[in-house]
């Protein structure tokens, strides 16, 4: 079990490094949020909506979206990305007590990071199926099928994540 958590946390840390590079190479201000508890307020610890994201991607003239990165892997079986639902239920939370906009953005090895899954965590509650726990899992997920995210390529620039939303389905 350690072992797993050592190898999620490493997978983790590989792909906000990753992200952070394309973050990078289309020269898009953003702030990486340490996640240190020492730079967490205890007003998130002592309230359900005690999560925080990764990095705040700053947009000119508009404003800025909270990114979590995460490692995930395509369910191969149901074709389906699965975000915790504790997690995303808490991001919901922030992102209406004060008005934020909050999206996952994953990627992993796979894909060789080349393309990035944008989903806002709103989408998340409304579009993903919500799935209980199992023998396996040791806790709940929503299961998303990559239809519902906006992809963009590392060659791509963060205009495509614009153009994408207002596209009809």
């Amino acid at each position: 079990m350690e072992n797993i958590a050592e190898e999620n946390k490493i997978n983790g840390t590989m792909a906000e490094a990753r992200f952070k590079e394309w973050l990078e190479k289309h020269h898009i201000p953003y702030m990486y949020i340490q996640q240190d508890l020492d730079t967490f307020s205890s007003v998130f610890k002592e309230h359900p909506f005690g999560k925080r994201p990764d990095f705040m991607v700053l947009i000119p003239h508009f404003g800025l979206i909270f990114v979590d990165v995460k490692y995930k892997k395509l369910n191969k079986e149901y074709k389906t990305f699965t975000l915790d639902s504790d997690e995303s239920k808490k991001y919901s939370r922030l992102q209406r007590k004060f008005n934020l906009q909050i999206w996952y953005v994953l990627s992993n090895e796979d894909y060789d990071y080349k393309t990035w899954f944008w989903i806002p965590v709103s989408k998340i509650l409304e579009e993903g199926i919500q799935r209980h726990m199992s023998n396996k899992s040791k806790q709940d997920f929503f299961a998303v099928p990559p239809t519902e995210f906006v992809q963009i390529s590392i060659d791509s620039s963060l205009d495509r994540l614009f153009s994408n939303l207002f596209e009809k389905k």
